[in-house]
């Protein structure tokens, strides 16, 4: 595994979003954006990113919303319902954010994947359909439909990876509306499921670590 410089423990706070830059010793030119689940920080998605691309650059980003001692992405009214007028703000504020780290640190958002889990996942898909263009690629791990009205985005050339939890008995059950929603939409989508609940762990490393090789091959 690469090593990263100790510039990478400090937190940055010049652009829209706290967020960590992890710079390995020997960068690949590939950079994951990184995006946590609910009531946690920028911190826990992190060891999982390295394991699926070692030589990337991480941006593990903090959402703004605070949820007991940690962050979320956008409010929410129950587990599997969320304040709409929330995620559209926080997802167009993130896509500035995206843009605005990438040219601040040099990275090529034409080969940035996006790894969500949870409630960070929901806002990846958000970005995809809100902001067509800026995300290419992204993982999306226990992840579900958050938008009451989707929009008809033409999502040809972008590749998504879903990783549902066999077990998971909030989100699991929402998977396969996902899958149809990029699906119809013209998305390359690639869906599996683990067994596992809700947390996520090595299998869905090791699927996303060939599944990326695989999405790099063909550009």
């Amino acid at each position: 595994m690469s090593e990263y410089s100790e510039e990478n423990n400090a937190l940055h706070r010049d652009l829209g979003f706290a967020y960590r830059l992890l710079r390995p010793a020997e960068a690949s030119g590939e950079c994951l954006f990184v995006l946590h689940g609910s009531g946690v920080d920028e911190t826990t998605l992190a060891p999982l990113a390295r394991q699926i691309a070692p030589r990337a650059v991480l941006v593990a980003a903090r959402g703004r919303i605070r949820q007991e001692d940690g962050f979320r992405w956008f409010e929410r009214i129950a587990p599997t319902s969320f304040e709409q007028s929330s995620i559209r703000a926080e997802t167009a504020a993130f896509a500035q954010f995206a843009t605005e780290a990438a040219r601040c640190h040099g990275l090529d958002l034409g080969r940035a994947t996006f790894l969500g889990y949870s409630n960070g996942a929901n806002l990846v898909s958000t970005l995809m359909l809100l902001h067509p263009g800026l995300v290419r690629r992204a993982a999306l791990l226990r992840a579900m439909p958050v938008l009451d009205d989707a929009p008809a985005t033409d999502l040809a050339g972008t590749r998504v990876l879903i990783i549902a939890g066999a077990a998971d008995q909030t989100y699991g059950p929402f998977a396969p509306a996902l899958v149809t929603l990029f699906s119809q939409r013209r998305a390359e989508v690639d869906a599996r499921i683990v067994a596992s609940g809700h947390e996520f762990g090595d299998a869905d490393a090791a699927i996303a670590r060939q599944w990326l090789a695989a999405s790099a091959l063909v550009g």
